[in-house]
């Protein structure tokens, strides 16, 4: 069984209230939650929450919304109460989908658990994207990942990742995407970890998993997802969606 959460908070110190945000007519959680169900490995989707006005909107579209603790520290712990609330198995896979995305192909998630398939003992996954716009190489606003040659990541990093030190033009960025599917097993295991060093420095929950130690395999797909994180950014979206 795969769940996808989409945790969604109301506050937001650049766009408040942004998940109840309208894009092209529909809120924008509800964009996010039309395209997880949309994919084909999702059993069911859920919007995390702490507000009741977000509830109220995803119940309005016929959607499913939990309400969750005010105090969890990061999207993750939200998404752990979620699978804990609904009675998820400790080999259950649970998509973490980011609630700022709403035009996202529903394909990627396939690709997300597909590792899952070809390795049983696998525990986490996330998405990355090669870089096609050089500003987002220089954004700190786009996370850029490096990853070894078995796939699994090396860092995350809001700067940018590798420096050309000696200014090599042949240099491939690829841009870490916010989706994240883990077994519930070892989603427990991340939320009883204490915040890490770098995660703390980078402000990125998935340093956690690195600096203690664990894996994550990245997944590199073909599909960009443009998150909206300021109000001009809401324009910009709603032309790729009338141009799609």
């Amino acid at each position: 069984m795969t769940i996808a959460v989409i945790p969604s908070r109301y506050g937001s110190s650049r766009l408040e209230g942004k998940p109840l945000a309208m894009i092209a007519g529909k809120p924008m959680i509800q964009r996010v939650y039309e395209r997880a169900m949309a994919s084909r490995a999702v059993t069911q989707a859920v919007v995390a929450t702490d507000d009741q006005r977000i509830v109220d909107a995803v119940e309005s579209f016929g959607g499913k919304a939990l309400m969750t603790s005010d105090t969890c520290r990061s999207g993750t712990d939200r998404v752990a109460e979620t699978a804990d609330i609904l009675g998820l198995g400790p080999e259950d896979v649970i998509v973490n989908i980011q609630g700022d995305q709403p035009v996202f192909n529903p394909a990627t998630i396939d690709e997300l658990i597909s590792p899952f398939q070809l390795d049983p003992g696998l525990a986490m996954s996330t998405l990355a994207f090669e870089i096609v716009d050089k500003r987002e190489i220089t954004d700190p606003k786009d996370v850029k990942v490096v990853f070894d040659n078995q796939g699994f990541a090396l860092y995350f990093s809001r700067a940018q990742i590798p420096f050309p030190r000696d200014g090599q033009e042949n240099v491939t960025y690829y841009k870490h995407l916010g989706f994240y599917a883990y077994k519930k097993a070892f989603l427990e295991k991340i939320v009883s970890l204490p915040t890490g060093r770098w995660e703390n420095v980078e402000k990125l929950e998935q340093l956690r998993v690195l600096e203690f130690g664990f894996q994550i395999k990245v997944v590199v797909t073909p599909f960009d997802s443009p998150e909206i994180d300021l109000p001009e950014d809401i324009q910009r979206i709603e032309d790729k969606l009338l141009n799609s």
